[in-house]
């Protein structure tokens, strides 16, 4: 009888231990929704949001009070490798990587939740782009070209499949883009003759659902593509959900330097490409670099955005591209826009009715050397760029650099093929009308190449990194120095997010990861 009293006590009971665990549980999961629309609490891609843009809208942090920004956490992940990776953010938890390895940190406190090391492997560890989550799932590339599913409340393994073999010469350093239940990888790949190649697989199974190849796959052969193999897709890409388009760069042609195996433009290497992401079919590409003999990718962020382009509204893609370009085209149908240097260049004899640059023979490697502008490492490279709607600033890590490239009869037909040294290069924070391509102001960072990503927000910030070793806040219309912050060198882009009220400011230095905020009580000027 006693036991029949408490019956409905204990029921509900268990009820509400039935719907907390639910709730614990769900904690760790992502709506597909908030994908098309990251809310405030979260930087759930390698970018952000699926516009490439690095752009916030959060207004706790202006430029009248950026300068109080105070460092509130630091995350050591104890590896030799940078932190090239831009965090992910979701339910209070940050995902972070290295190469082989993932870290769950909570949030607010930096406190590790759970390590996953993948295997050691003899694969090109070179960097690491960062994480993707889906559902209550994480997605981490390996060194080794696989693509493990995490469970993201515990870093059980769920999956793990093969992305390319890469015993023949590929590597992945890849942050997935997840687009519906499509998680979509790329590889890279330059010392070795391979095609280009971007997978998408089944979100929960891991199932291959269609490989895109941006040169001929293996026993295939293509003759507009003059022989090239290359072309890798190691940069995520951007996702415009009404067009359902995914835009991808492509990388260089190979053999890199050797220009003369693969006679023509090489499509489709050093190009934007647009595809379906329901079946991988490519829709429109554009070259940015046609027949490239530099090594100059065209990976950089395919950045998407709605404006006004002269007086008409458009849709509208842009690139600061590896070769010193900078590319406006209506992503609609791939045509171009505007095409203007933002950087040094010297290797081309002008710009051809489609928007294309157009190679000069003269800039090709030679045997004795040729001084070319952009140097190998070119007028931009993997730091992602941000673009300010309201200022209408594209703003990039610049370099103006030349180089001296060989090549000769003896260097072969494979590979690499070639040489060239950096004989100089200056670095800058570079911002762009993106109406007409002038460059509207320069903020020097030092000697060499840039590392450091770059955050815009709606309060007029620009956050970026100097060679140094500087956590940098700019004011975005000028380029003024507003805050900085020693914490060694940043090889990766800034990200942002509102927990409990409080706006973070999130950025890795050497291998560590840092978050700075207001003191508390700290109110917007």
């Amino acid at each position: 009888a006693g036991l029949g009293r408490l019956r409905p006590a204990i029921l509900g009971v268990v009820g509400l231990l039935l719907t907390a665990i639910g709730s614990a549980q769900g904690v760790q999961g992502v709506d597909p929704k908030d994908l098309l629309h990251p809310p405030a609490d979260s930087w759930l891609t390698f970018h952000g949001d699926y516009s490439g843009r690095r752009h916030t809208s959060l207004a706790e942090i202006t430029p009248q009070n950026v300068g109080a920004l105070q460092q509130v956490w630091r995350f050591q992940t104890g590896q030799n490798q940078a932190i090239k990776a831009s965090p992910i953010l979701a339910n209070g938890i940050l995902y972070v990587t290295t190469p082989d390895n993932i870290w769950a940190v909570d949030a607010r406190t930096a406190k590790e939740l759970w390590h996953y090391q993948n295997p050691p492997n003899n694969a090109f560890h070179i960097g690491h782009r960062g994480a993707a989550v889906y559902k209550e799932t994480v997605y981490l590339t390996t060194p080794d070209c696989h693509l493990i599913a995490l469970n993201a409340k515990d870093g059980k393994v769920k999956w793990n499949i093969v992305i390319a073999d890469f015993k023949k010469g590929y590597w992945s350093t890849n942050a997935p883009l997840i687009v519906g239940n499509h998680v979509m990888v790329g590889v890279s790949g330059d010392f070795d003759n391979l095609p280009g190649q971007l997978k998408s697989v089944d979100a929960d199974t891991g199932a291959t659902q269609w490989i895109f190849y941006s040169t001929p796959p293996p026993g295939q052969k293509e003759p507009a593509s003059g022989g090239a193999t290359g072309g890798q897709m190691w940069t995520t890409g951007t996702y415009d959900p009404v067009l359902n388009l995914v835009y991808v760069g492509t990388g260089n042609p190979t053999p890199v330097l050797n220009g003369g195996v693969r006679p023509g433009n090489n499509p489709w290497t050093c190009s934007i490409v647009a595809l379906n992401p329901d079946t991988g079919k490519l829709v429109w590409g554009f070259q940015a670099s046609p027949h490239d003999t530099h090594d100059w990718d065209a990976s950089e962020v395919p950045v998407l955005a709605d404006a006004n382009f002269r007086g008409q509204p458009r849709k509208l893609l842009m690139q600061a591209s590896r070769n010193g370009y900078f590319f406006v085209l209506d992503r609609t149908n791939g045509k171009s826009l505007l095409t203007v240097p933002f950087a040094t260049v010297n290797w081309a004899k002008g710009i051809d009715a489609e928007g294309h640059p157009i190679p000069d023979p003269a800039k090709y490697p030679s045997k004795d050397g040729v001084l070319v502008a952009p140097n190998e490492s070119g007028a931009t490279n993997f730091r992602p760029p941000s673009f300010d709607p309201k200022t209408g600033l594209f703003i990039v890590s610049a370099q103006d650099g030349y180089g001296i490239y060989f090549f000769k009869s003896d260097h072969g037909a494979y590979g690499w093929a070639g040489a060239d040294y950096g004989v100089a290069g200056k670095a800058f924070l570079r911002a762009i009308d993106y109406q007409t391509g002038k460059i509207v102001w320069n903020h020097p960072i030092g000697d060499g190449a840039g590392t450091a990503g770059v955050l815009t927000s709606d309060t007029g910030l620009t956050f970026s990194g100097d060679i140094t070793g500087n956590a940098m806040a700019f004011r975005t219309s000028d380029g003024a120095t507003l805050w900085h912050q020693a914490i060694g060198r940043m090889n990766n882009g800034p990200i942002t997010y509102q927990l409990d009220g409080r706006q973070y400011v999130v950025v890795g230095g050497g291998s560590s990861l840092y978050a700075f905020a207001l003191p508390k009580g700290e109110t917007p000027k």
